[in-house]
């Protein structure tokens, strides 16, 4: 009896672009699985109540909204109202003010402790440490806290002054001439730590061959900074101001914990308009319209700021 066996069929072994493909497949489904979870977060918490407060803004949205759900629309009379309101140009002027004035005392005494803290010496971690203490504390807290020191009749910083013989009983909080100048002070103490940290780290990727040369070449300590320490220190000090901007420029508990908003209106900024409107008042369609203006302001910043690193680049 014979028996006969069959060979095997050999199967064709894939071709070279099957693999390529198969495995392109698999990386754009993977791809694509790490951005559907982000831009879903993005769309949830970012696009819909972006959207939701512009078409709030062309609503009549009052409280009782909030039991029968109807808020008619009403046009542009919610932005008309603001335009026409006294106090948004003096919230909007404000805001100006204390956002410039912010960034640049923020940025120079910063900047001036970072260069400070890149020279050795002993306890210079320690020190530099401490300062960070107040970047630490909540606002809210360091807002109640400045209120105690500010006081007229019972702050520390009067009774200081009253003790080496200077003005003791300066209006601190309470002179619509002095609330906004104040508030902007508490304000760069709290942001200083902040700009030191980050300009620091910048400072530290300097090459130090650099400074070596210039040394070498009889150039002056003004001299080195200006012409090697500030260019280099560019792109940080883009980032720094860029996102002192955008966390000066919409401050509220700050503000609300020092003055409210007072006295008459002279610490009034965008976003304690936009508090006042909202929550005191309940004029949710005018908060909309200012929350709005804020974003828009934040916006144009935004793209200022990528058109002129992107000229940089170029």
């Amino acid at each position: 009896m014979t028996t006969t066996t069959t060979a095997p069929v050999a199967r064709p072994a894939p071709t070279a672009a099957a693999k390529p493909r198969g495995t392109r497949r698999r990386r754009t489904l993977s791809q694509w699985g790490f951005i559907v979870p982000a831009v879903a977060f993005m769309l949830l918490f970012f696009g819909y109540p972006l959207v939701r407060n512009v078409v709030m803004s062309f609503q009549d949205f009052s409280p009782s909204t909030f039991f029968d759900g109807k808020s008619p629309f009403n046009g542009t009379d919610n932005w008309s109202k603001v335009f026409h309101d006294d106090l948004f140009g003096k919230a909007l002027w404000h805001t100006i003010v204390f956002t410039v004035g912010s960034l640049i005392g923020q940025f120079g005494i910063g900047l001036a402790l970072a260069v400070f803290f890149t020279k050795r010496f002993p306890l210079g971690g320690v020190l530099r440490s401490l300062i960070l203490l107040p970047w630490l504390v909540p606002m809210v807290v360091s807002g109640i806290v400045w209120r105690r020191v500010l006081d007229q009749d019972t702050g520390v910083l009067n009774s200081f002054l009253d003790t080496v013989g200077l003005a003791g009983h300066t209006p601190w909080l309470t002179s619509p001439g002095m609330a906004l100048f104040s508030v902007i002070l508490v304000n760069v103490w709290i942001g200083i730590p902040f700009n030191m940290v980050i300009l620091y780290g910048g400072l530290q990727e300097i090459p130090k061959e650099l400074y070596e040369a210039a040394s070498l070449d009889g150039a002056s300590a003004w001299r080195t900074f200006r012409s090697i320490t500030l260019p280099l220190l560019k792109p940080v000090v883009t980032v720094v101001l860029v996102l002192g901007f955008m966390s000066t420029v919409k401050i509220l508990d700050l503000i609300l914990a020092l003055t409210d908003g007072g006295p008459a209106d002279s610490t009034q900024t965008l976003g304690t308009l936009t508090y006042q409107n909202s929550f005191v008042q309940l004029d949710f369609g005018a908060g909309a319209v200012v929350g709005n203006i804020l974003i828009l302001i934040s916006a144009v910043f935004a793209v200022f700021y990528l058109r002129a690193n992107r000229s940089e680049g170029k």
